[in-house]
C-alpha cells in the first residue's frame, strides 16, 4: 500500500526543485559545504520516495519529475565540472575544418596557427591542456553541432548540449520503463535512475556522456530483446563511439547470440564503428588518441578502492608510486574478470544480461584507478533490473569525494574514500551472500 499521500507528493516535488536548483546553479566545485548538504537532502528524499511509492499513478507522477528536474538545469553552464570548455575546443576545431586528435590545445596557443574561436582565454579554462582530446565520436559529433548554432557563445554551447542530453535522458527512461515490463519487473524501479541526484545533476547538469552512452546502451538491450539484431548492433556502437566502456559487454553476448549470430553481430557492430570513426583517423590519430588512454591508466588517479591498496603495498615494497605497472596489471585482471563472468553464466536470458553487465562494470571499476562520480552512472542504472542496491548507496556516498576539491591546495582526502569503499563493499556483501543465486552463476 502506498505511503505517500496525495500533499507529499507535491511537498517533496518541491523540495526537490529547490534542491536541484541549489546543486545545479548555486553550488560550486570548491565549495563543500554547498555541496554536502544539498545532496544529502536530496539522497534522502529520493530514497525515501522510492521506497513509499507503489501506485503505478504515482511511479509515473516521479517518473515525469525527473525528466522535468533534468530540465531545469538547461539553463547554466556546467557548475561543478569544467570539461565544458574542452567540449567547446574540440567543436571549434571541427568547424573550422581540423581534427581535434590533430594536436594538443598548446599548439594553437604557441604557435602562428590561428584558429577563429582558440584563444587565451579558452585556453586557460581548459583542464587537461597538455592532453589529447579523449571524446570519441559520438561527442565530436555533439561539440560540432552546438558549436556551429552558437559559435561565439559558451553558454549556448551548454544550453543546447543540456537539451540533448534532456532527450537521452529522456529517451532512456522510456526504455527502462520498457524493459522493465519486458522482463516482468517492478516499472517502480525505473525510479533509481530516474530520481537519483547523481544521475540527474552529473549527466545533465554537468554534461558528462554517459547520457548518451546509456541511452544507446539501452537501445540496443531492447533491440536485441525484441531480436532486431543488426539495429541493435548500430545502437551499442553508438553507445561505445559515446564512451569506449560499453566494449567491456561484448563478450556477455556471444553465449546468448551463439557463435555464428555473435559474428554477423560484432561484424555490424565493427563496421558501424570503422564509420563513426573514420573522419577522424589519420596519420597521428592512432598514437595520439593511444597516448590518452595510456596516460588514462598509467598516471590519473582519483577515488580508487583496490589500486589504492595495491599502490600502498607497491610503496612499502619498492619505494615509489607503481601505477604505470599497475594500471596495465588491473586493467588486464577486469578483462580477465568479465571473461569469466561471460564464461561462468548459467542462465543466459536476456532478462539477467543486465546482471551480469552489472558484475562486469563493477569488476572494471573495482581495479580501475579513476572513479569520477559519474562513473557510477553504469552501475545505477543496471541494477535497475537487479536486487542490488550497493550503487544507490555508492552514488549517495561518492559526492562526498568532493571535498578534495574545497583545499587551498587539491588534495584527495583518503579517509573519505576509505569510509565510501567500506560501506559500498560491506552492502555489496551483504546483498550478494543473501542474492537468491540466480542469473549470473546458477540457473532457475
Amino acid at each position: 500500500m502506498e505511503n505517500l499521500r496525495p500533499w507529499e507528493k507535491y511537498f517533496w516535488s518541491i523540495i526537490l526543485i529547490v534542491l536541484t536548483w541549489g546543486l545545479g546553479y548555486k553550488a560550486e566545485q570548491n565549495v563543500f559545504s554547498d555541496i554536502l548538504p544539498f545532496s544529502l537532502a536530496f539522497f534522502l528524499i529520493y530514497w525515501h520516495i522510492f521506497k513509499n511509492v507503489y501506485h503505478l499513478k504515482s511511479v509515473y507522477f516521479f517518473l515525469g519529475l525527473g525528466i522535468l528536474l533534468r530540465f531545469l538545469l538547461i539553463f547554466g553552464v556546467p557548475n561543478l565540472s569544467d570539461d565544458i570548455y574542452r567540449f567547446v575546443w574540440d567543436g571549434r576545431l571541427i568547424n573550422n575544418g581540423i581534427n581535434p586528435f590533430d594536436h594538443l590545445p598548446s599548439y594553437y596557443i604557441d604557435s602562428e596557427v590561428t584558429v577563429q574561436g582558440l584563444d587565451k582565454a579558452l585556453y586557460n579554462e581548459l583542464n587537461s591542456p597538455e592532453y589529447f582530446t579523449i571524446y570519441p565520436p559520438v561527442c565530436q559529433l555533439i561539440f560540432a553541432f552546438t558549436t556551429f548554432v552558437f559559435p561565439t557563445s559558451v553558454w549556448g554551447n551548454a544550453l543546447l548540449m543540456k537539451l540533448l542530453f534532456v532527450l537521452f535522458e529522456t529517451g532512456t527512461i522510456v526504455l527502462l520503463v520498457k524493459l522493465l515490463a519486458h522482463f516482468k519487473l517492478s516499472i517502480k524501479n525505473a525510479l533509481l535512475y530516474a530520481l537519483n541526484p547523481l544521475i540527474i545533476i552529473e549527466l545533465t547538469g554537468n554534461l558528462h556522456f554517459e547520457a548518451p552512452m546509456i541511452f544507446f546502451l539501452c537501445l540496443s538491450i531492447w533491440l536485441l530483446v525484441k531480436k532486431r539484431w543488426k539495429t541493435s548492433a548500430i545502437a551499442i556502437a553508438l553507445s561505445i563511439a559515446s564512451k569506449l566502456l560499453p566494449l567491456i559487454f561484448l563478450p556477455l553476448l556471444i553465449r546468448r547470440l551463439g557463435w555464428k549470430q555473435s559474428f554477423y553481430y560484432f561484424t555490424v557492430v565493427g563496421i558501424t564503428l570503422v564509420l563513426l570513426f573514420a573522419p577522424m583517423i589519420n596519420g597521428v590519430f592512432i598514437s595520439n588518441f593511444g597516448d590518452s588512454l595510456n596516460l588514462y591508466f598509467q598516471k590519473f588517479e582519483f577515488n580508487a578502492s583496490i589500486y589504492y591498496l595495491a599502490r600502498y603495498i607497491g610503496f612499502q615494497i619498492k619505494g615509489y608510486n607503481l601505477i604505470q605497472m599497475l594500471g596495465p596489471i588491473l586493467g588486464l585482471t577486469a578483462f580477465l574478470g568479465i571473461l569469466g563472468i561471460a564464461w561462468r553464466e548459467k542462465n543466459i536470458q536476456w532478462k539477467y544480461l543486465p546482471e551480469a553487465m552489472l558484475f562486469s562494470i563493477c569488476c572494471y571499476l573495482a581495479v580501475t584507478t579513476t572513479v569520477h562520480p559519474w562513473y557510477v552512472s553504469l552501475p545505477i542504472v543496471l541494477c535497475v533490473f537487479t536486487s542490488f542496491r550497493f550503487p544507490i548507496l555508492w552514488s549517495g556516498l561518492i559526492w562526498l569525494t568532493y571535498i578534495n576539491y574545497s583545499y587551498a591546495v587539491y588534495t584527495e582526502n583518503l579517509w573519505v574514500v576509505g569510509f565510501e569503499y567500506v560501506l559500498v563493499y560491506l552492502l555489496f556483501g551483504y546483498e550478494f551472500l543473501n542474492w537468491e543465486r540466480r542469473g549470473l552463476l546458477e540457473g532457475d
